[in-house]
C-alpha cells in the first residue's frame, strides 16, 4: 500500500465540530474498519491526534472513540518513555519521508496495564492535502503470555540443570551426541568439543562404549527406560555411573542421563565386604566360600569335571596366640593368608572358615593330582618361617582333602568329609595332608613310588619314544609323527603317560625327560627322511614346566643344528595349560619359537575354557582337535556341528588340522567331508616304535 493515497470526501466525522472539515475521510473506509473487533485501527492526523478509533482499538485499549478521538497518541495509549521517540519518529516520516518500521511494542491500555501489540504504519493524504497517519495493531498478548510462561518453564528447567548433578545427553539413535548439560564438567570423561557430533563409542573406553551400543540398540525396539551401570577413570579417581536412557520416538532421538552412583556403590562394596569377606584378612568368609563352592559343584556337574576342597588348619596355632598375644596371632593369620593365596590359581578361592581354619577351593581338576600337587606346594610355602615382630615362627599345616563327584555330591557334605580327612591328617603327626578315602591315600602311596622309580629311570635308560603317524586325509599319505613317550620300569611295570608324566612335571624330571624326547625324535626324523628322500614332519610336545627352563629356546636351536632339520619341520604341542599360566616368559618364548620358524600347535583343542583367545594371541601354526570330540562325529550331533565348525573357523585363522583320535573309517570319511588336513590314530596306527614306524612306511 502506498504511503500517499488521494481519497474523496463526502461526508463529515460524527463527532462534527471536534475535527476541521478538511480531516474527515472517506465512510467507506470506516465502516470496513469499524466492523473489524479483531485488529485495531487508529488513525492520527499530523499532530498526533486521534481522527479514527475503530472497535478493535476500544476492545484492545479501553478507550470508546468518543474517548479518543482528537486526544493526541502520546495522552492514550504511550508509555512515558517511548512518547519522545515515537513523537520524533512521526515527524521524521512526516518531513522527510523515513517510515516508521513495522514492530513490536509495547502499549498501555486505559487502565494502565501493558499491551503488546504488533504495529505497522501507514500514512495517507486527502483531498487538502493533509498526511493521516493510520496505524493497524494486532494483540500480542495470548502470545506474550504463552512466550512469557515458556520463557518461565525454561528458567526453571535451567534452575533445576542447575542443582541436579547429573549428566544430560541428547543423542541421536546411532548415538552421536547432539546436545548435553553438565552441571558440574568434573564427570565428564572428555571435554564438550571433543563429543559433541561424535558418537558414544568414539569417546569412551571400548568395554564402556559396547554397553551403551548393546543398550542403544535394545532401546529403539523396546518401551520404557533401560539403565546399566558402568565405571571410568578419571583424573579423580575411578567413578562409577548409572546411564538411563529413553527413546523418543517422534523426534527419533535418545535421552541418557548419568548419575554418580559412586558413594552409593563404595556402600554397597563396604556392606558387602562385611557380609561377605573375613575382615582381618580380606578372604572370602565362610558364607561366600561355600556359595562358591555351590556354583563351582554346579559347574563341575555341567562338564563332568571334578571339583577339590581343601580343609586347612594351622598346627598349634593356639600356643603361638597364647603365648606371644592376639596381636601377633592376627599378624600370622594375615601372613598366612597371603601365602595360601600365592598358591593357587585365580579361578581357585581361598577362604577363611573362622580361627586358624581355611579352605581352598580348586576348580575344573583334570584329575587327584591336581589336589595332591597343589597340598604339597601349600606344606612346601610354610616350610619358611614367618618374621613378626624380628621373631621368626614357624608354622604347618595340616590339610583335608575331598573331591567332588567320589567324596560328595553337595557343599556340605564334602566340607564335612575335608574336615575329617583333616584331622586324619593332624593324626598321621601333623604338616601334613590326608585324602577322605582309602583309595585316594592309595593313589598317593602309588604316586610317591612313581616319583621315587622316576629318579634315575633316564639314565637307567628306561624310557623310549614311541611314534604315532600323522596322515594326509586327502591323499593318505604319511606326513609325519607324533612323538611319545613310554616308561617300562621292572619294579612298577608299564606305568601311562597320564601317571608319570603329571610326577615328572612337578619334580622337575620333565626338563631332563623333554629334552631326552627332543633329541629322539629329531636324530630319527633325521635318519627316516634319508631313507624315504621325502620331507617329513615330528611333533613333540613341550609340558608348562619346560617353558619355565631358561636354556629351552637355545636347547632346541642346537638340536635342530645338531640334527641337521629345519625349524619348519618340528611342531612343538603346547596344551592350553601352558597359556593358562599367563607369564611373559612364556610369551617371549612363544614368540622367538615363531620367529626361529618352528610350528606351534595348540593340542586337545575344545576341552579348555578359552582356547578361542589364544588362538587369536598367539601365532599358532596347527590346531588339534581332541579325541573326546572325534569319538563323537559319527554318532552325536553337537559333536559332528562342533567339529565341523572348528575346522572352518581354523582354515577361516590360516591354520592346518589334525584330528586325533580316529578310530574308525566313518570318522575318517566324515572329517575328509569336512576338509580336514590331517588324521592321526588308532584306524591307521597305534603309537609305535621308531624301527616298526619305517615298516609301516613302507607298507602303507
Amino acid at each position: 500500500m502506498k504511503d500517499y493515497v488521494k481519497l474523496r470526501t463526502d461526508t463529515k466525522w460524527s463527532n462534527e465540530g471536534s475535527l476541521p472539515q478538511e480531516y474527515v475521510m472517506n465512510d467507506s473506509l470506516h465502516h470496513l474498519l469499524d466492523g473489524v473487533d479483531a485488529i485495531a485501527v487508529q488513525g492520527y492526523d499530523e499532530n498526533r491526534q486521534v481522527i479514527y478509533w475503530n472497535k478493535g482499538s476500544e476492545v484492545l485499549y479501553g478507550y470508546t472513540s468518543k474517548e479518543a478521538v482528537g486526544k493526541k497518541l502520546e495522552d492514550l495509549i504511550l508509555l512515558e518513555k517511548m512518547k519522545n521517540p515515537v513523537i520524533a519518529g512521526i515527524k521524521n516520516w512526516l518531513n522527510n519521508g523515513v517510515k516508521i518500521p513495522a514492530e513490536e511494542l509495547t502499549l498501555r491500555g486505559k487502565d494502565g496495564t501493558k499491551v503488546f501489540v504488533y504495529s505497522n504504519h501507514v500514512m495517507l493524504t486527502n483531498q487538502y492535502n493533509k498526511k493521516q497517519i493510520y496505524c493497524i495493531d494486532i494483540n500480542l498478548t495470548d502470545l506474550k503470555n504463552v512466550e512469557a510462561q515458556a520463557e518461565q518453564k525454561e528458567h526453571m528447567l535451567a534452575a533445576t540443570f542447575a542443582v541436579i548433578p547429573d549428566l544430560f545427553f541428547l543423542m541421536k539413535v546411532d548415538g552421536t551426541i547432539i546436545d548435553y548439560h553438565a552441571s558440574n564438567k568434573i564427570n565428564l570423561y572428555v571435554s564438550p568439543e571433543d563429543f559433541i557430533g561424535k558418537s558414544m563409542a568414539e569417546v569412551l573406553p571400548s568395554e564402556v562404549a559396547d554397553k551403551f551400543n548393546s543398550n542403544l540398540a535394545k532401546i529403539i525396539t523396546q518401551k520404557g527406560v533401560i539403565r546399566f551401570e558402568y565405571e571410568l577413570v578419571l583424573p579423580h579417581g575411578i567413578t562409577y555411573f548409572e546411564a538411563r536412557i529413553i527413546y523418543l520416538a517422534d523426534n527419533k532421538q535418545i535421552i541418557a542421563i548419568i548419575r554418580d552412583i559412586t558413594e552409593q556403590h563404595q556402600a554397597a562394596e563396604s556392606i558387602k565386604m562385611h557380609a561377605y569377606y573375613d575382615t582381618l584378612t580380606l578372604l572370602p568368609n565362610r558364607f561366600l566360600a561355600l556359595d562358591r563352592l555351590s556354583q563351582m559343584l554346579n559347574e563341575a556337574e555341567r562338564n563332568n569335571g571334578k571339583t577339590a576342597v581343601l580343609f586347612l588348619d594351622l598346627d598349634d596355632f593356639k600356643k603361638v596366640n597364647d603365648s606371644l598375644g592376639h596381636e601377633v596371632g592376627d599378624q600370622l593369620l594375615v601372613e598366612s593368608a597371603k601365602r595360601l593365596t600365592k598358591i593357587v590359581r585365580k579361578e581357585d578361592t581361598v577362604g577363611r572358615l573362622g580361627g586358624d581354619e581355611f579352605i581352598i577351593l580348586l576348580r575344573g581338576l583334570t584329575d587327584d593330582h591336581n589336589a595332591l600337587a597343589v597340598a604339597e606346594n601349600l606344606l612346601k610355602s610354610f616350610r619358611n618361617p614367618f618374621e613378626i615382630d624380628s621373631r621368626e615362627l614357624i608354622l604347618t599345616l595340616s590339610i583335608g582333602i575331598a573331591i567332588y563327584p567320589e567324596n560328595g555330591r553337595d557343599t556340605y557334605e564334602l566340607l564335612r568329609n575335608a574336615d575329617t580327612a583333616m584331622y586324619k591328617a593332624k593324626s598321621l603327626g601333623r604338616n601334613t595332608y590326608s585324602f577322605f578315602t582309602k583309595e585316594m591315600n592309595v593313589n598317593m602311596l602309588r604316586r610317591l613310588e612313581i616319583e621315587q622309580q622316576m629318579r634315575g629311570a633316564l639314565e637307567r635308560g628306561e624310557f623310549e619314544v614311541y611314534y604315532q603317524p600323522q596322515i594326509d586325509a586327502i591323499n593318505k599319505q604319511i606326513i609325519g609323527a607324533e612323538a611319545l613317550l613310554r616308561w617300562y620300569n621292572p619294579a612298577l611295570g608299564n606305568v601311562t603317560p597320564d601317571e608319570f608324566i603329571p610326577i615328572a612335571e612337578h619334580t622337575g624330571l620333565i626338563i631332563p625327560i623333554g629334552q631326552f624326547v627332543l633329541q629322539q625324535a629329531l636324530s630319527f626324523l633325521n635318519f627316516w627322511q634319508k631313507e624315504q628322500a621325502i620331507s617329513l614332519r615330528i611333533a613333540v610336545n613341550l609340558s608348562p614346566r619346560q617353558f619355565r627352563d631358561t636354556e629351552l629356546l637355545n636347547f632346541i636351536e642346537t638340536s635342530l643344528l645338531e640334527a641337521n632339520i629345519p625349524a619348519n619341520r618340528l611342531e612343538l604341542e603346547i596344551t592350553e595349560g601352558v597359556l593358562m599360566i599367563g607369564q611373559t616368559y612364556i610369551d617371549d618364548a612363544l614368540v622367538r619359537l615363531h620367529k626361529l620358524g618352528v610350528k606351534l600347535s595348540m593340542d586337545d583343542f575344545g576341552t579348555g575354557y578359552s582356547s578361542l583367545s589364544y588362538l587369536r594371541q598367539y601365532a599358532f601354526d596347527i590346531l588339534k582337535i581332541d579325541r573326546s570330540f572325534i569319538n563323537g562325529i559319527t554318532s552325536k550331533k553337537g559333536d559332528c556341528d562342533l567339529v565341523k565348525a572348528t575346522i572352518a573357523m581354523a582354515h577361516s585363522l590360516g591354520l592346518k588340522v589334525v584330528a586325533e583320535g580316529v578310530e574308525t573309517k566313518a570318522q575318517c570319511e566324515q572329517l575328509n567331508q569336512f576338509g580336514c588336513d590331517y588324521l592321526q590314530g588308532y584306524y591307521f596306527s597305534k603309537p609305535i616304535t621308531a624301527k616298526q614306524l619305517l615298516n609301516f612306511f613302507v607298507k602303507f
